[in-house]
């Protein structure tokens, strides 16, 4: 059995090799004491420091954890609000709105990025906007509600009935049924929904690029701009650190699914 199963290790191994040693050479040389990309000088935390010194990108830090923080804040709670809405509907209809939500999810980011810059210029010319932090905003949320959405949908199915028809035989009103049964019980779909929410906003390049408008950088658009000219170490710096936080914000989800699946008695 064990022999059968080598292969199968192997394979996977070279895939994750091939998948990640690039970033891993990227995070090395991120620690080196040249702006050299292939000779090794030592190891310094200078390319940290003049990452901390560069305005434009502490301008771009500043905007993109905005956005992450207030979208995937929105998103939560108008996802699950959307969420009891459509787990309340009949299922015939149920079924062909949650296949609607499920669209952006499959759906190419330039097409939506595209879609959504040409309604705002649209709506620009008739309200007298134009692109900037507003649009860039909406366009977050638009993209994380489905998300929230499948992540409290779960939860919501595995509610017992039977608590909402105490909650109601005690005296409690819809907003308290709400309250005090509904949102304790499916409290961990909407916390990995929110997390995954502030992850997206703070990967996402592409609808950004298209809803930023010209005075607005992200700082995914930041590391784009500065791969045009020459690559500065500054680049790994910033890199090494969106990796480490992505990472662990999908170790914490992985750990809060893996918590939330076991059963009483093995807990």
């Amino acid at each position: 059995m064990t022999k059968n199963r080598l292969p199968g290790r192997l394979y996977t191994a070279l895939i994750m090799l091939f998948l990640y040693a690039p970033i891993f050479v990227l995070i090395v040389f991120s620690f080196n004491a040249t702006k050299s990309r292939t000779v090794w000088a030592g190891f310094s935390l200078k390319w940290y420091t003049a990452l901390l010194r560069d305005k434009q990108i502490l301008g771009a830090f500043y905007t993109t954890l905005a956005v992450s923080l207030i979208s995937a804040a929105v998103s939560t709670v108008i996802g699950t609000f959307a969420a009891i809405g459509l787990f309340d509907m009949k299922r015939k209809l149920r079924s062909p709105v949650l296949f609607v939500n499920n669209i952006p999810l499959v759906n190419a980011d330039i097409i939506t990025g595209v879609a959504m810059c040409m309604l705002f210029v649209a709506l620009g010319t008739f309200l007298k906007f134009k692109l900037g932090f507003g649009t860039l905003l909406i366009a977050h949320v638009t993209f994380n509600i489905p998300y929230i959405i499948l992540s409290v949908m779960p939860k919501l199915r595995q509610l017992d009935g039977n608590l909402l028809d105490a909650g109601r035989d005690l005296g409690c009103t819809w907003f308290g049924t709400l309250w005090r049964v509904i949102f304790p019980e499916i409290m961990p779909g909407i916390i990995n929904g929110a997390l995954i929410a502030f992850t997206m906003s703070i990967d996402d390049f592409v609808i950004s690029y298209f809803t930023a408008g010209s005075d607005v950088e992200t700082l995914s658009m930041s590391v784009y701009s500065m791969t045009r000219k020459r690559i500065s170490p500054e680049v790994n710096a910033l890199s090494t650190l969106l990796f480490v936080t992505v990472l662990i914000l999908l170790l914490a989800i992985n750990i809060r699914s893996r918590g939330q699946n076991k059963s009483p008695e093995t807990r």
